[in-house]
């Protein structure tokens, strides 16, 4: 079984097309571009809901906060100062123990 690989979009468009052109031997495909069945079916089946459009990878993409609504800049803006809080939080504890450090080897 071969194990499946990053592929770009192009390359996904190609090995679709290869697979729909050869009447879906899903297998075929996979052992053709040494990628995976499930791969290969996934992309399949995106491909024939959505186009070649349903087979980029949107994974990891931010918005610009151009296009964020107000409730998700809020959102942002909340978990911005949650995690400050939380930082400063950490900085006060180290500095409490380096004091207790310091007051011990008097």
């Amino acid at each position: 079984m071969t194990k499946g690989r990053a592929t770009t979009w192009q390359e996904r468009i190609e090995i679709v097309l290869y697979c729909l052109a050869h009447h879906k031997d899903y297998g075929k495909a996979a052992k053709q571009f040494q990628v995976s069945y499930q791969q290969v079916y996934g992309w399949v089946r995106k491909y024939e809901a959505g186009g070649e459009e349903a087979l980029r990878d949107g994974r990891g993409r931010t918005k610009a906060p151009e296009e964020l609504t107000m409730e998700e800049q809020q959102r942002l803006a909340m978990k911005r100062l949650e995690y400050e809080n939380e930082r400063l939080r950490a900085e006060n504890a180290l500095l409490k123990k380096l004091q207790e450090f310091e007051r011990r080897d008097r």
